[in-house]
């Protein structure tokens, strides 16, 4: 337990190291107020371009990328796979904009827009978008940096978390609960 102990006293450490560079350095400055930009215009653009009777369906495929999204981008930061700057959020380890915001709107709007359209051109779509434009725009800004990470391997995740949260979307219902 002493062992477990003294690891996480540095992670604390360097959690708190890491808010103090972040309020002198990011909250407030340019990089801060693109990032807060990015985190509000998807949900804003949602809420007015939404079919309004699909939202709940929208909604619940929305909070299952997020879900993997973040896991998967916790897990690449955690791996020193990569990591973020310009943060909205200092204390979480992935890029709040792209996991929370982006990427569950991106998939919400191509869901509804031609719903009669193979969902396979719409997954690569969204995986080609994602890795061949968001993560190199991403990192142009400096808000991304990859260690060891190449965005041909994002394309297949992309690809597959379109895929579930297509089939996720055509769910018709759920038991009631008694």
């Amino acid at each position: 337990m002493k062992i477990v102990g003294d690891i996480y006293d540095r992670v604390h450490k360097a959690n708190y190291e890491y808010l103090d560079f972040w309020l002198e350095n990011t909250f407030l400055h340019w990089d801060f107020w693109l990032s807060l930009a990015f985190t509000l215009i998807p949900w804003i653009l949602f809420i007015l371009f939404r079919k309004k009777e699909s939202t709940y369906r929208l909604l619940f495929v929305g909070l299952f990328v997020v879900i993997f999204a973040s896991w998967f981008d916790f897990l690449g930061v955690v791996g020193g796979l990569w990591f973020y700057t310009g943060k909205v959020v200092p204390t979480i380890p992935s890029y709040m904009p792209w996991d929370f915001c982006i990427l569950p709107v991106f998939v919400m709007f191509l869901i509804q827009f031609k719903p009669e359209m193979k969902p396979f051109w719409k997954g690569l779509f969204f995986a080609s978008v994602g890795s061949f434009i968001g993560e190199p725009f991403f990192k142009w800004l400096g808000f991304y940096v990859s260690i060891h990470w190449n965005k041909f391997y994002s394309f297949p995740i992309y690809f597959v978390l379109f895929m579930i949260c297509h089939r996720l979307s055509k769910v018709n219902q759920f038991e009631r609960i008694e």
